[in-house]
């Protein structure tokens, strides 16, 4: 299968790459600059240049391919109305371009988004309409149309070697502060995955998942954050604090919003479903890896 990835050479998407190559598959890759194409090349994928807000690189790229795996977004958190927006513009672009066709578009999204009717969020709950981010409204109106959609919910955390998500942002914050911080009690709860699992269950999406699906990306259901807070503090060798939630927004900043989120959820159905099995490291296993002290320091932004 030939198959267009959109975020190709980002975090998520160039382990994606790999893991479609690997399995013999063709792959056209996003590429934005230079630095991007030359890494697609090195991995072994073909180049399409363009951008997400480029809708007629995304139509042509989608128009010459079997399927099509949407991993890109644009990570400004300081304006994501409109990040939002044209993440939108991208979804509705992309499944025109597939419209008349069986071939499968994969939609990224996040466990976060879901409305949990228990106590962990599942693959039957619907998105909260008041999110922001509006990935599973696009897609649900493209399969109204026939389009042959799903929907990959991504853990908060998406974790591994390279990763300049959310940890290590946190990381960073308390390097800066002198305290390694969680919110309340601490006992909110984060879903996590590795990046290799999460590749590989794009892949088994893509080659196997059914039209207006849901899927989960969740293999840790839910870390306490303070425990992430706690091996944060023991490898940094700080103290471990509590911050309130009124203080949490000075302390913390932008990523406030989210860490003192509770958000458990499980990949039940989708393990049931695709046979997908989470084999690598879980996230406090990886947190306490080198890697992750090694580049906190570069993390001042996410990217994608």
């Amino acid at each position: 299968m030939r198959v267009f990835v959109t975020g190709a050479t980002g975090f998520i998407g160039s382990a994606i790459v790999r893991e479609l190559i690997d399995a013999g598959h063709q792959v056209l890759g996003l590429a934005r600059s230079d630095a991007g194409a030359k890494s697609l090349v090195a991995a072994g994928a073909d180049v399409h240049r363009g951008s997400l807000e480029d809708r007629e690189s995304l139509r042509s790229g989608a128009a010459a391919v079997d399927g099509v795996i949407h991993t890109a977004f644009i990570h400004d958190f300081a304006n994501y109305g409109p990040a939002a927006e044209a993440d939108r513009r991208a979804i509705e672009t992309l499944g025109a371009a597939l419209a008349g066709s069986d071939r499968p578009l994969i939609v990224t999204s996040g466990t976060l988004i879901a409305q949990p009717k228990g106590a962990l969020a599942t693959e039957g709950d619907a998105p909260n309409t008041n999110f922001p981010r509006k990935s599973e409204e696009a897609a649900l109106a493209l399969a109204a149309n026939g389009i042959r959609v799903s929907v990959l919910r991504l853990s908060p955390s998406v974790h591994g070697n390279g990763d300049h998500g959310f940890v290590p942002r946190l990381i960073s914050i308390a390097r800066e502060k002198g305290v390694s911080a969680f919110i309340g009690d601490g006992g909110n709860r984060w879903p996590a995955v590795h990046r290799l699992d999460a590749a590989h269950l794009y892949r088994l999406a893509l080659e196997n998942g059914s039209a207006a699906a849901t899927y989960h990306g969740v293999a840790d259901e839910g870390i306490p954050t303070r425990q992430i807070a706690e091996v944060i503090g023991q490898q940094l060798n700080i103290p471990v604090v509590s911050k309130s939630r009124e203080e949490a927004a000075d302390h913390f900043g932008w990523i406030a919003r989210f860490f003192g989120i509770d958000g458990p959820a499980s990949s039940t159905l989708t393990q049931e479903r695709l046979g997908w099995r989470p084999v690598h490291p879980g996230l406090i296993v990886d947190l306490n890896a080198e890697h992750y002290f090694e580049r906190a320091a570069d993390a001042l932004a996410l990217h994608g």
